[in-house]
């Protein structure tokens, strides 16, 4: 994920309903001012609302290794899957695109050309987007070298494959539909994929899997073409535009320097479509000093490239 965070006004939200996304483009509170009560959600007639004596959360957030552990193996690959498991991590994130036969393919880049070595493969295919080559040409390219001649021969895994893979290690997933506007039937190709091998079930669905997107629109999919899995809104609505989320997400998933206590506070006062408190993950935290900022604030969760740089600092 590396999209800009984004707002919604409140007359976007209303149009929300009608499927058009919360992104208005106003900023969220500038990073490090508490927002006044005045910021703070008002309880409309049929908002869900968090009960006065909930407190905020004080456990330790949760880590999620982006990308798998992204910082000492090469993003969204088995390889990077693997190191989140050795350092004992359970969660991780990761990407989701459509290969252009309409294979979910996990790779961040709308182009192959950063993370792979599709230029020197297929020369004359520039920009060597990810929908314009097939799953079979996607599974020839190296996507180990680029990070470490120790990595060279990795490959760029399909979605099946992923879900094999953390399904043996015992691990949790965080999927991130990727660029939605660009693959019409993602949301139903992921989910075919996902109850194809398993990850559909009762257990899966209560406390192993969530589905985020940059996209509302491809949340609230997600969302009404599965009621029960978990999902998150990646970005930064407005305080006032949060109701309208919370019909139809169950997180929202800020850049770590757009996050407040007081932005963190809205959000936890509201319920989301399982009537259970919203909840908040910030990204991409690596050092220690934001860490302890965004777990000072009572996130939820952290997701960061260097997963046990952020659990040492937050133990």
């Amino acid at each position: 994920m590396h999209a800009g965070t984004a707002t919604a006004s409140v007359a976007a939200a209303a149009l929300l309903g009608a499927g058009t996304l919360l992104l208005s483009g106003t900023t969220a509170d500038a990073p490090g001012r508490d927002a006044g009560a005045a910021d703070r959600p008002v309880a409309a007639a049929g908002v869900r609302t968090v009960s006065d004596g909930s407190g905020p959360r004080t456990d330790d957030p949760l880590v999620i290794a982006h990308r798998g552990a992204s910082a000492y193996a090469p993003e969204n690959t088995l390889a990077a899957v693997d190191k989140a498991d050795d350092l004992g991590f359970d969660w991780v994130e990761n990407d989701v695109q459509l290969s252009r036969d309409g294979v979910p393919v996990v790779v961040h880049d709308t182009s192959l050309k950063r993370t792979t070595d599709a230029e020197e493969i297929f020369p004359d295919r520039a920009p060597w987007a990810v929908k314009d080559f097939t799953a079979a040409e996607i599974a020839r390219l190296d996507a180990g070298s680029w990070f470490a001649p120790a990595h060279a021969g990795a490959r760029v895994p399909t979605l099946r494959q992923y879900l094999v893979r953390i399904g043996r290690n015992h691990q949790n997933l965080l999927l991130e539909i990727k660029s939605p506007e660009i693959y019409p039937g993602i949301e139903q190709a992921t989910l075919r994929v996902l109850r194809q091998e398993g990850w559909l079930d009762r257990e899966h669905v209560r406390s192993r899997l969530v589905i985020q997107s940059f996209g509302a629109g491809s949340v609230r999919t997600v969302h009404e073409q599965h009621p029960d899995v978990i999902t998150g809104f990646l970005g930064t609505p407005a305080v006032a535009a949060l109701p309208s989320y919370a019909e139809f997400t169950d997180q929202i998933n800020p850049a770590y320097a757009s996050v407040t206590s007081a932005y963190v506070a809205a959000v936890h006062a509201l319920k989301g479509p399982h009537d259970k408190r919203l909840q908040v993950s910030a990204w991409t935290v690596d050092d220690a000093e934001h860490a302890v900022r965004m777990a000072g604030y009572g996130v939820d969760g952290i997701i960061t490239n260097a997963p046990d740089v952020v659990r040492e600092a937050t133990d």
